[in-house]
């Protein structure tokens, strides 16, 4: 394994076997402040840790230091977008809500994967923690979610996890949209959750409505107390 920059991002290369290419991890929480991140970025900030408060379960206590980054203390404000841009991706994400809390994973800036404090709910539907999001604003056609196949969520104050194989629309020579996005597996705390669903156009609340190959990773900051950690995108090339 080895190491280089790209303007302020550190990429990991990661060779699979002699046979096969390097890829580029790109790890977006890193040392100090926020320089994977696009300005502004309102109070988000890092943290060392992050716990539910005992007093108030619907708020974090915050742990001076690095590593998580969470939506500051109040537990709302802007969309985090990623300095870096990704078409086909692998990532790894994880995160932690406190109770009732609220935010999402938009690939691209466009297209969201939910994330909710879910615990114990018997029937998931597309809002619950995992789904996809449904679209809600013109342009047509309408989106209307898909609710993971199965709740795999853990109690709110506790590290979860995505693993996410996204695949980028695709688009002519002209500019002409030939292909729909595709969320082509994800994985919810170990469980296969989505496999092969087509996403015609931008969920509710995307950062933009048109639709391009790249984009960077947004977090959903304006919903509620939220962490994330270890985040890391790895771009593919899929057919």
């Amino acid at each position: 394994m080895a190491c280089r920059v790209i303007g302020s991002l550190t990429v990991v290369l990661v060779v699979a076997s002699s046979h096969a290419a390097a890829a580029e991890r790109v790890v977006l929480i890193e040392g100090a402040g926020l320089k994977a991140w696009r300005a502004p970025a309102g109070d988000w900030q890092q943290a060392r840790a992050v716990s539910m408060e005992a007093s108030n379960p619907k708020r974090f206590s915050i742990e001076s230091g690095e590593g998580v980054l969470v939506n500051g203390a109040k537990g709302t404000t802007k969309n985090l977008l990623s300095e870096f841009e990704h078409g086909d991706v692998e990532a790894h994400i994880e995160f932690m809500v406190p109770k009732d809390s609220n935010s999402g994973v938009y690939f691209l800036g466009r297209y969201e994967v939910q994330v909710l404090d879910s615990f114990g709910k018997t029937e998931a539907k597309y809002g619950d923690c995992g789904g996809i999001y449904a679209s809600c604003s013109e342009p047509k056609p309408d989106f209307a979610g898909r609710p993971p196949s199965t709740n795999a969520s853990k109690a709110p104050g506790e590290w979860q996890s995505f693993d996410v194989v996204f695949r980028a629309p695709r688009f002519d020579a002209t500019g002409r949209k030939t292909e729909n996005a595709k969320f082509i597996r994800v994985t919810h705390n170990g469980r296969v959750i989505h496999e092969n669903v087509e996403v015609p156009r931008p969920t509710c609340a995307a950062n933009w409505l048109d639709e391009k190959s790249t984009g960077p990773l947004m977090l959903q900051g304006d919903h509620g107390p939220v962490a994330y950690r270890n985040l890391q995108l790895k771009p593919v090339e899929l057919k």
